[in-house]
């Protein structure tokens, strides 16, 4: 699927980061305040929206803003852009401490909403309408108590295995379910003798986590109250086989050979080229990469399925859902009617259309009512039957705030034979002790 000329394809991977906290280690560069605003006549009320400067989420907050204003000339919306990462939550946090918040926020859904106290400062949606529409997946990580906070912007995507679909036409595999058809076909791909059967891209060490963070799915249908107790530090990595097995994946691929020979010196950019280009028939990684593939042919052949784990029958995927809109509950008067008229036409199928003609949908929008153009990628279609089959769960940072810094340092070193699988997973779970105890998370004193 084409994307916009004004929109590098290198922009596409930013917008897709800029909507999970998990993974969010890439050149999605920062930037100062900025604003802009239009198709309002300025004789009605004027209404300011507050978005982080990824690309991406500027584009579909852009797109959003012009079509509702289109249909409503009486208000004027405002599109404001703050830096990401750590600056971008001090001024959420600073703006929501002091009542200066814009009427209008974009903000991360999961676990890092909890941090922003939803029953304090943000006004709850439950009796707007689209409320009912919304994919349970979405709403359960922009609800906080009984209440649910925020409307999607953006469409989901997931963590999973990229596949050259050529490849498996040509030596007849067949997509696996389990860990083990997996391996099997990543030695009849060795077998062949032309072809990687697994890329890793350990340049950028960001890329080493997706064989953990992806596999999260598996973790939750094997132990469906890992996150509560991981959190509470009741449960750990390195002795619940379930998450412990992500790690022992890593290892594996590493240890039966089936990686690109230079894993070390290999850059993401350079493995995604070598997967469309079929020298790679497997590429661990976050589904929105396939759109950064710009040669139409190779895009078509790239397909997606869940990280296998042990048992077929709850294969799943792991999936990073869209971003929230939130309302301050400083947002008052004709301002907080229009804000909700907002969010009404971006939960709606128009509004939906609109984000899809300012940027190219990763996934499917968190809208039951809404539809996908039915030109999107190969990728995006893989995803959507998972969805459509209700095999989908949140990533783990959706359920849990916790997530240790050195991560991808550990994943490299497993995946790399330097350390084992159950050494990494003891030292991540050092490793996130500290975040726990900075968060002030009871039962980690």
């Amino acid at each position: 699927m084409p994307l916009p000329r004004s929109l590098p394809r290198r922009r596409a991977w930013c917008v897709a980061l800029a909507a999970t906290t998990a993974v969010a280690l890439t050149a999605c560069s920062a930037g100062s305040l900025g604003s802009s605003s239009g198709g309002g006549d300025g004789d009605g009320v004027e209404i300011s929206w507050l978005v982080d400067n990824a690309a991406g989420n500027v584009a579909l907050a852009e797109g959003v803003a012009e079509a509702f204003m289109a249909e409503n000339p009486d208000v004027t919306v405002t599109v404001e852009q703050r830096p990401g990462g750590a600056e971008g939550d001090n001024i959420i946090k600073t703006r929501l401490a002091t009542g200066d918040m814009n009427d209008l926020f974009l903000y991360n859904s999961g676990s890092l909403l909890q941090a922003l106290d939803p029953a304090r400062n943000l006004q709850p949606l439950d009796d707007q309408a689209w409320v009912e529409s919304l994919d349970p997946t979405f709403a359960e990580v922009v609800s906080s108590g009984d209440s649910v906070y925020g409307a999607p912007l953006g469409t989901s995507f997931a963590g999973a295995i990229l596949y050259n679909r050529a490849v498996y036409e040509e030596l007849g595999l067949e997509v696996p379910e389990t860990w083990d058809d997996f391996m099997a076909n990543n030695q009849a791909v060795l077998d062949a003798g032309d072809v990687t059967p697994v890329l890793q891209t350990y340049t950028d060490t960001w890329t080493s986590q997706l064989l953990v963070l992806g596999d999260f799915a598996n973790v939750a249908a094997a132990d469906p109250d890992f996150a509560e107790q991981y959190t509470a530090n009741e449960a750990k990595f390195a002795t619940t086989p379930a998450a412990l097995a992500g790690f022992q994946h890593l290892q594996e691929v590493h240890d039966a050979g089936y990686l690109n020979e230079d894993f070390a010196s290999t850059a993401y950019a350079e493995g995604l080229q070598r997967l469309a280009s079929g020298e790679a028939a497997h590429f661990p990684m976050l589904t929105s990469a396939a759109l950064e593939i710009e040669d139409e042919a190779q895009l078509a052949d790239i397909g997606v399925f869940a990280i296998p784990g042990d048992d077929a029958a709850t294969n799943a995927i792991t999936v990073w859902s869209a971003n929230g809109l939130y309302v301050p509950t400083t947002t008052e008067g004709p301002q907080l009617e229009a804000v909700q008229e907002l969010l009404a036409f971006a939960a709606s199928p128009a509004g939906c259309d609109a984000q899809s003609e300012a940027f190219p949908p990763t996934g499917p929008y968190a809208v039951t009512d809404c539809t996908l153009p039915d030109d999107v990628a190969q990728s995006v279609q893989d995803l959507v039957a998972y969805y459509d089959r209700g095999a989908v769960s949140p990533a783990l940072e959706f359920l849990s705030p916790i997530k240790g810094p050195a991560l991808e340092q550990i994943t490299v070193e497993v995946g790399s034979g330097i350390r084992s699988a159950e050494d990494g997973a003891a030292l991540y779970d050092e490793d996130v002790r500290k975040q726990a105890q900075q968060l002030g998370l009871e039962g980690w004193s």
